[in-house]
């Protein structure tokens, strides 16, 4: 290998096919989607992780949902688990909205919880009190 191969090597992004004395080239992509909670980025930014950080062309950031979308989102939920007939009040879907923040991850584990304790209470339709209980049971946690 030449000092020209090797330095085209180690500068590009190419690498080798085929057999070493074909000399033949190709190119290479590689792309990678990184995604995770809101601490990820904080945790990029850090001297460890700062080349890493400085590679990462596009950044996008998923605002919180706000009642609306939460109601959407649970839905959404529901109707994929084939119930098409609202299950949650609108008190309900308002607390856990704000008590979760917006993040989805959080508004599920509400409305899971908020499940159980309308099943334990014998309710058709999960009431602000269920998500009351719901919120306060992931509180003590």
């Amino acid at each position: 290998m030449t000092d020209r191969s090797r330095w085209r090597r180690r500068t590009s992004h190419t690498r080798p096919t085929g057999r070493p004395s074909t000399g033949s080239w190709s190119t290479s992509l590689l792309a990678i989607v990184l995604l995770g909670q809101p601490t990820l980025r904080r945790v990029l930014r850090r001297g460890s992780y700062a080349a890493l950080d400085q590679r990462i062309a596009v950044r996008y950031k998923l605002n919180p949902l706000d009642t609306t979308a939460t109601a959407d989102y649970l839905r959404h939920h529901l109707a994929v688990a084939g119930r098409s007939d609202p299950l949650f009040a609108d008190g309900a879907t308002t607390a856990m909205a704000h008590a979760a923040r917006g993040l989805p991850r959080q508004i599920g584990n509400l409305a899971v919880a908020a499940l159980i304790a309308g099943y334990a209470r014998r309710n058709t339709i999960i009431d602000h009190d269920c998500a009351v209980a719901a919120i306060a049971d992931a509180a003590a946690e």
